[in-house]
């Protein structure tokens, strides 16, 4: 396949790191998801209701706005997505970024960071935001550990 981009969203800086290195053993260019209003810690208090981050992961159709809408998808084949597991599936940004272009043709490769959730339903979930243009590959949690090598052999396990 051709030209590939790490598209990423990250609060704790954790999956920022994983989404570097998998963007350098991919031989990928970086592109950060940003929110147009920063979380704060007490955005991300996950175990208060009222937190920001409660309420948008409490209502399915939440769509964070963005900071920006610049990634040039067209240039792309394949767009690895990257994002903290939340409430066992992507934040909710991430279904606003899918949304915001179109990926039709592409092929998306999930990865995630999480403490200790697996991936879940998030294919399916964000499978609604694509539609069927798109081919979304489930992918898999990843660690801040994960060494570049790693990455790659992951990379060309997936024949990209």
């Amino acid at each position: 396949m051709g030209k590939k981009l790490v598209a990423y969203f990250s609060t704790g800086g954790i999956t920022r790191s994983v989404a570097e290195n998998l963007a350098q053993a991919a031989n990928a260019d970086l592109y950060e998801i940003k929110p147009k209003v920063p979380y704060t810690k007490a955005d991300l208090d996950w175990q208060n209701k009222q937190s920001r981050s409660s309420i948008e992961m409490g209502d399915k159709s939440s769509r964070p706005e963005l900071a920006d809408k610049d990634a040039d998808i067209a240039a792309y084949d394949v767009v690895f997505i990257g994002f903290p597991i939340w409430w066992y599936v992507a934040p909710t940004i991430v279904n606003t970024f899918l949304e915001s272009y179109d990926f039709a043709g592409k092929t998306i490769v999930l990865f995630a960071t999480s403490g200790s959730s697996g991936m879940g339903q998030t294919a399916a979930n964000l499978k609604e935001s694509v539609g069927a243009s798109a081919s979304i590959v489930e992918g898999r949690v990843l660690s801040a550990r994960e060494t570049k090598e790693g990455l790659a052999d992951w990379v060309n396990s997936l024949g990209f």
